[in-house]
């Protein structure tokens, strides 16, 4: 079962990998974006850190939708609002329960998914987060690892694609060839959850 010590240890990974890889995903933005997508990220998640240490949620949807509303304050261009969005939807999902096994979870995020969908009018293929959430949600009931790993190919096969959605779009054929920066995020978001996963066995299982 999953508490909210996990979901608050899952946004604590989660900065910290955002924190490490800012620039990478800086790098990957500046061809296809704006160039702040790392820079954007590591404040947002710096701000959730410190509104979970204020706040201290207690249930894990409370944890999720705290850290959804600070991403949409604090972070500017559409990553705000999608992280966001994804999120807080995955946390009203989850409801008011102190605890939640990993099929309650899974069935949360993938809320959480279609409501970015929605928001973003993103499908699999336009290259965006999307291409990675969506792997991810279908292969979370396998585990962990298994959604990480669907992620991270997710992200990987962003990079022949022309984009099709968001900034990248406006390039039309000279997005092709890039990694998207937003799938990328994204994987990290997933491969936290498996770092997140580890660490909880090691101090006695969840």
């Amino acid at each position: 079962m999953l508490d909210a010590d996990f979901f608050r240890r899952w946004m604590t990974a989660t900065a910290a990998s955002v924190d490490r890889e800012a620039d990478r995903l800086t790098a990957l933005d500046s061809p296809i974006g704006d160039a702040d997508h790392g820079s954007n990220l590591r404040r947002g998640f710096a701000a959730v850190i410190e509104a979970q240490g204020k706040e201290a949620p207690e249930t894990p949807g409370a944890v999720l939708v705290l850290a959804g509303r600070r991403l949409i304050s604090t972070v500017g261009g559409a990553s705000g609002p999608l992280y966001g969005t994804l999120l807080r939807r995955t946390g009203k999902a989850l409801g008011d329960a102190a605890e939640v096994d990993e099929q309650g979870f899974a069935e949360a995020l993938r809320a959480g998914v279609d409501a970015v969908m929605q928001l973003g009018g993103a499908a699999p293929g336009d290259k965006t987060m999307i291409d990675a959430l969506v792997p991810a949600v279908d292969a979370l009931p396998d585990g962990f690892a298994a959604a990480q790993a669907a992620a991270e190919q997710g992200a990987e096969a962003t990079t022949p694609l022309q984009a099709r959605k968001g900034r990248a779009s406006y390039l039309g054929e000279r997005s092709i060839g890039h990694q998207d920066p937003g799938a990328t995020s994204a994987a990290l978001l997933i491969a936290a959850l498996t770092e997140t996963d580890a660490t909880g066995t090691d101090a006695g299982g969840e």
